[in-house]
């Protein structure tokens, strides 16, 4: 009989919870605005299930050396043209002041990118992040490939130079 009425309590206290999340989240008490941080749960929590999602959906595997010197300097013309460095920076390129409105913050790709798989990256510029800014290369109709040369690139980042970035991203 006492497990019953702890499992009782237990039930009544979750959908209590429950119902309390949903008046602060839909009776709108949460604060969307880009100029309020969020709370340290939500960024918690949007940390880890955008990880959880990434490494689950991020299955593609290369079609062409990532190191290979030329792949690397098509992807940072890639970078630059279709305005990653907008939000990202680059060597030598300062981020567009309006990103620095974007909430959660843009990632310095350069500390990032030595964490990620390559298959990660692929996947996050193919399809973008909810709630981020980034959006979905794929939706546009990047080709893969070329996703896979700004991959090849991100990849050398740390080590890429404002001379390198400056004469690989101008048009050939």
């Amino acid at each position: 009989m006492k497990t019953l009425t702890t499992l009782a309590v237990i039930g009544v206290l979750a959908i209590l919870g429950v119902i309390a999340a949903a008046v602060f989240f839909f009776g709108g008490f949460y604060n969307v605005a880009a100029t309020e941080e969020d709370p340290a749960v939500v960024n918690w929590a949007l940390v880890h299930i955008r990880r959880a999602s990434i490494a689950r959906h991020a299955t593609d595997t290369p079609p062409l050396s990532l190191d290979d010197a030329a792949v690397v300097q098509e992807g940072a013309r890639a970078f630059s043209e279709r305005g990653c460095v907008n939000c990202h920076g680059a060597p030598g390129v300062n981020w567009a002041k309006f990103s620095e409105g974007l909430r959660p913050d843009p990632p310095d790709l350069k500390e990032l990118v030595d964490e990620l798989r390559p298959q990660d990256l692929f996947w996050v510029v193919k399809h973008g992040i909810h709630m981020t800014g980034m959006p979905s290369f794929g939706l546009i109709e990047v080709p893969d490939r070329e996703i896979w040369t700004i991959v090849a690139f991100l990849k050398k980042l740390p080590s890429v130079t404002e001379e390198d970035f400056k004469a690989w991203s101008t048009k050939p």
